[in-house]
């Protein structure tokens, strides 16, 4: 499809590298499309970031008809810019709009909007370290109707923002509230798909935790007996005899860098299980030894070691608080994948398309 360019004329200040924090600048276009059942997919085009008019009646607004996909773009050691697994992400956006019963558009639409809108940007792509260009591909359902059902109007833009790290404690770990109230997801809802509304509901429990001084929670099922995730990332506990994290069950959110995280363990011969881990366990397993390091996966903060859980009053800590060798590593693996610095077993980095 031919996307319309439109430049902006005038471009914003780039942002000092040291002051970028996560998600609060925003470059000076952004790619948008729009699908209708009669039309198809129309109107793609680059053009200057603006407010945009939406219908108070729209499906976004009503029913949550919302998701959308956290990618990064990350400029090499040539000068080059290339994506992370940018194919993951758009097998995980077309199962989130298939679950939410809204139109995707067709992959190679999707990779050319995002290499175009980069290649558009690419004086936002960051060099430094821990920085890098974080990509936001969203869709939203766009008709005016107020009955309950799927939207026959769909809008797909993308929003680029430079990044620094994720956590204000940066790599250093972070202290997690074991959340014993409210749940993220359940079986057979919206979890394991990248849906506005799944972040939503989160929004309490980690306003509370910060309150309480804890960098996010650690969600647990229905039951609050088996763990789900930390925050906005997947999880991963390391034992004396494996590496665990939690299987994919229908309310876990399918990571990028959880399933990077799992070829690489594999590839370097630890042994890695993806299986029901409870609470519990984990604490019998620190008592005694036997848990030496704890960390959260995502395309936010990477991989962001976990110093302490608390949970029925207790902290309790993980490793003295320190960073472990293991996930140390893992994240210097995949910086390195990331930067073009080293090696690349999988083929994961996708050079931006300059043409």
């Amino acid at each position: 499809m031919d996307i319309q360019l439109t430049l902006s004329s005038s471009l914003k200040p780039l942002p000092a590298h040291d002051q970028l924090g996560f998600g609060q600048h925003f470059s000076d276009h952004w790619f948008v499309a729009r699908h209708t059942e009669s039309k198809g997919w129309y109107e793609s085009k680059v053009e200057p970031l603006a407010p945009f008019p939406i219908h108070p009646g729209a499906a976004v607004l009503h029913y949550a008809q919302t998701l959308f996909e956290g990618m990064k773009a990350f400029r090499q050691k040539d000068g080059s810019v290339s994506l992370f697994r940018p194919d993951f992400n758009y097998k995980r956006f077309s199962d989130s709009a298939e679950r939410l019963c809204m139109a995707c558009p067709p992959k190679e639409l999707f990779l050319q909007a995002v290499h175009q809108i980069i290649k558009t940007e690419e004086r936002w792509v960051p060099a430094q370290d821990n920085t890098s260009l974080y990509i936001r591909p969203t869709l939203i359902g766009t008709e005016a109707f107020l009955g309950v059902r799927p939207s026959r109007e769909t809008m797909f833009f993308i929003l680029l923002s430079p990044v620094g790290a994720y956590y204000s404690e940066g790599s250093k770990p972070v202290k997690i509230w074991v959340e014993e109230k409210y749940i993220r997801a359940a079986p057979g809802g919206l979890g394991a798909v990248k849906a506005g509304a799944n972040y939503a509901s989160s929004l309490k429990a980690a306003a509370e935790a910060k309150k309480k001084g804890f960098a996010q929670v650690l969600w647990l099922d229905v039951h609050h007996e088996g763990i789900e995730e930390v925050g906005t990332m997947n999880v991963f506990f390391v034992f004396k005899d494996e590496v665990v994290t939690p299987a994919l069950n229908g309310s876990i959110l399918p990571g990028g860098v959880r399933d990077s995280v799992i070829q690489l363990l594999r590839h370097q011969k630890h042994k890695v299980t993806e299986r029901k881990i409870t609470i519990a366990e984990v604490f019998e397993k620190l008592k005694a030894g036997e848990l030496l390091e704890a960390f959260g996966t995502g395309t936010a903060a990477v991989v962001s070691p976990i110093g302490i859980l608390h949970y029925k009053g207790e902290d309790l800590v993980i490793n003295k608080n320190e960073n472990g060798p293991l996930s140390s590593k893992l994240l210097s693996d995949i910086i390195g994948i990331q930067r073009g610095t080293g090696e690349d077993p999988f083929n994961w980095m996708v050079p931006v398309n300059r043409a």
